[in-house]
């Protein structure tokens, strides 16, 4: 599984031009799910990003996490994060799980992260044609791999 982090001050995700989600200050997390990715992929990175370390402190260094500041989380499913440029100059998505698997391991991650930081987690709609809009921080964004453990 793979996760785009992006630190926020707000975000949103719209479909057909209605919004269906919407955090304060928090994570935009983008969530790629792969054909062997498992439960446990989600749920390691669940506990990894409500425990990162990546809010600022009173002096602006990164300190706090998610569980510190009392943050808000939404997940956006993106296949695209297992796209292939490897030949030609149309992406490939063959990594990437089709909904069969990714459906569950998606709702999986978002239900861990919830249970993670004790509260409801916002997310978009899976498979859907969504606008996400956001306000980044820092701008800080990081990525995530459950296979690499990064």
């Amino acid at each position: 599984m793979r996760i785009v982090a992006q630190r926020v001050g707000e975000a949103s995700v719209a479909v057909d031009g209605a919004e269906i989600a919407r955090i304060g200050r928090g994570l935009l997390l983008l969530a790629g799910v792969a054909q062997d990715d498992t439960p446990e992929d989600g749920a390691w990175l669940a506990g990894k990003l409500a425990r990162l370390r990546i809010f600022p402190d009173a002096e602006g260094k990164m300190n706090f996490s998610l569980l510190d500041i009392a943050g808000d989380a939404l997940v956006v499913s993106q296949f695209t994060l297992f796209a292939s440029t490897a030949k030609g100059n149309r992406p490939g998505f063959a990594a990437a799980a089709g909904p069969e698997l990714a459906v569950p391991i998606y709702e999986g991650f978002a239900a861990a992260l919830s249970r993670e930081l004790g509260r409801p987690v916002a997310t978009g709609r899976f498979g859907a044609d969504m606008e996400v809009a956001l306000r980044n921080q820092g701008p800080v964004t990081i990525l995530m791999d459950s296979k690499r453990r990064e």
